[in-house]
């Protein structure tokens, strides 16, 4: 496994009470070498994390569903806590987790100084194994239960989508094979959402809850496999989390399929989802538009996030006067940016195609052009056009004559030379706009369809719920660069999978801290906090920032002559302790 550490933990600079001490050692220093010295060990967020690891018992519940280690040393539990710890911390490599814990205190990593320097990759690899091993699926269910309950969080509503994470190595072994009596997942090339298809994937797909975007529920599928077939299974799952059906279950287009949305409904089960272009509603509504004047109901206005002296960001809703076929609410969306970034993404389009034509156009004036047939002028257009602005970009191919003369017989030219005419047809390309079909599309800029069965719901609400969906798309965001779990790079797939596992938990506990600050700011009216640099505000304060702030917080040593003489505790700054109040943790913690 390798990655881009996120932080590395330094030596802060010293109180001035440290300073005089450090000035005070200096003197006493002898020649008999019977001086003071002062150690120092990086505290940094770990009591944060071991707060909420603890409300959690994560480490006692890895410790009963993991084998111990038959040798003195590491066991397996502590090495997976280990490695959850460092992927909320610094994302250090496994073979770089000694050098890295080494600075901490043990204790708050729960090793000793001997058992920190005994650390190496092959026992963190040798965890991974007996991770995989354990039934890691009831030991999710557990461990989400108990965050659960301790935690308060809400099922009324939940999110679901998929991601790739993208595996650097071959793993030509990786085929979906039995591992220890168990099916391996399937590392392989398929439809890579980073836009890497030299590289093999994993199918990650994440489920968490409106209260917070707390994940609930995570799969690691084959690289290959379509999101389609997962939502009945996950949809089970979380209504035995859950215990009753009647939860909102928010997803793209891809739950909107029969099968899945009849299993649901047939269940008491509710859902909100995307209604995929390919369906006819959709055409025959912006048929309709064309038309028709649309009563819409707007539903929500506020300033442009982005740009605030901009456009507003408007929705409007109606309920779509075209029924779905198979009988389910429709509803159709406007949104004002939306709408300009539609206008905005047709005008790029056909921008780049008529360039990509002139081009062309170039290309056939030039003397060695290979382009010499119809057919193959035809098919370099269409090529340079593309796809996506087909719709509004045309061309036209011209034909003209090329005439040159050669002489007939080879030799210096004279006055009586004879030349023969040849003739040449050579290609232009013109191109077209379709101003027809720019004036249509325009029309239904920025509108969207959404399905539920949800039919005595509100339409504010209706567009509240699916307004949340991109919150799981940020947890996405923050496994992929946050916590950098891309690139991987480990021995076998039976590793790959426990990882991800790891960085489940991790998702789960950095999520938690999250929803604890903000909820503690809705509480008290606390609009926002200092976290950003030069003190700048922070509407939404996120994990990594939080933690961020405790990074370069120490405890200090005294001894002389190799005996104890003082403990210096770290001392919090008024922002640090404010925020530890606002996580719930308390001040105790840090008096380590």
């Amino acid at each position: 496994m390798r990655g881009r550490p996120r932080s590395r933990h330094a030596c802060s600079g010293m109180t001035y009470q440290y300073l005089i001490l450090t000035a005070y050692t200096g003197m006493m220093n002898g020649p008999r070498g019977e001086g003071y010295r002062l150690t120092t060990e990086v505290v940094g967020p770990l009591p944060i994390i071991n707060h909420f690891v603890g409300r959690l018992r994560l480490d006692e519940v890895i410790a009963a569903r993991m084998p111990a280690n038959r040798t003195t040393g590491v066991g397996h539990a502590k090495c997976i806590s280990l490695l959850l710890r460092n992927i909320l911390l610094a994302r250090e490599p496994i073979y770089g987790l000694p050098e890295w814990a080494g600075p901490f205190r043990p204790s708050l990593l729960g090793l000793t100084r001997e058992q920190v320097i005994t650390l190496n990759d092959d026992k963190i690899g040798r965890s991974l194994d007996r991770l995989f091993d354990a039934d890691r699926a009831s030991l999710a269910t557990e461990i989400v239960v108990r965050a659960i309950r301790g935690f308060d969080l809400e099922l009324d509503q939940i999110h679901n989508d998929s991601t790739t994470v993208t595996v650097h190595g071959e793993y030509k072994a990786a085929t979906g094979r039995k591992k220890r009596g168990k099916e391996t997942v399937k590392i392989t090339f398929g439809k890579n959402k980073d836009h890497r298809s030299d590289l093999k994937q994993i199918l990650w797909v994440l489920t968490v809850t409106a209260d917070g975007a707390v994940p609930v529920r995570y799969e690691a599928l084959d690289g290959n496999t379509s999101d389609s077939p997962t939502h009945i299974e996950t949809w089970e799952a979380i209504r035995a989390l859950a215990g009753r059906p009647d939860f909102v279950y928010v997803s793209d287009s891809k739950l909107c399929v029969k099968e899945t949305l009849t299993h649901i409904d047939s269940r008491g089960g509710l859902f909100v989802t995307v209604l995929p272009r390919s369906r006819k509603e959709d055409r025959l509504f912006r048929e309709h538009v064309q038309t028709h004047s649309i009563s819409w109901e707007e539903v929500d206005r506020k300033p442009n996030p982005r740009h605030p002296h901009g456009s507003e960001d408007v929705w409007r809703m109606v309920e779509s006067p075209i029924p779905a076929a198979d009988g389910y609410r429709l509803v159709w969306l406007w949104n004002s940016l939306m709408a300009e970034r539609d206008e905005e993404a047709r005008k790029s389009m056909i921008e780049r195609a008529i360039l990509a034509v002139e081009q062309l156009e170039t290309r056939l004036r030039s003397p060695r052009t290979r382009l010499r047939s119809r057919e193959k002028v035809e098919a370099a257009a269409e090529a340079a056009i593309g796809q996506a602005a087909r719709r509004w970009v045309g061309f036209k191919v011209r034909e003209e004559d090329e005439a040159k003369f050669k002489q007939e017989k080879r030799g210096r030219p004279g006055p009586s030379t004879k030349f023969k005419r040849i003739v040449r047809k050579r290609f232009h390309v013109d191109w077209t706009v379709d101003e027809d079909n720019i004036i249509y599309d325009s029309r239904s800029d920025g509108m969207f369809p959404l399905l539920t069965n949800c039919r005595d719901l509100p339409l504010k609400e209706v567009l509240g719920k699916y307004k949340f969906q991109p919150r799981i798309e940020k947890r996405h965001e923050q496994l992929k660069t946050v916590y950098a779990v891309a690139p991987v790079l480990l021995k076998n797939e039976d590793r790959v999978e426990a990882l991800l596992f790891v960085y489940f938990l991790a998702l789960l506990v950095e999520s938690l801290i999250e929803r604890e600050v903000r909820q503690s700011m809705k509480r008290r009216g606390i609009k926002s906090i200092p976290l950003y640099y030069e003190s700048r505000p922070c509407e939404a304060p996120t994990t990594d920032k939080i933690l961020g702030v405790f990074e370069r917080v120490e405890v200090h040593h005294l001894a002389r002559a190799g005996t104890f003489v003082q403990t210096f505790q770290p001392e919090l700054t008024e922002r640090q302790r404010f925020l530890i109040e606002l996580a719930g943790v308390p001040e105790e913690a840090y008096r380590v």
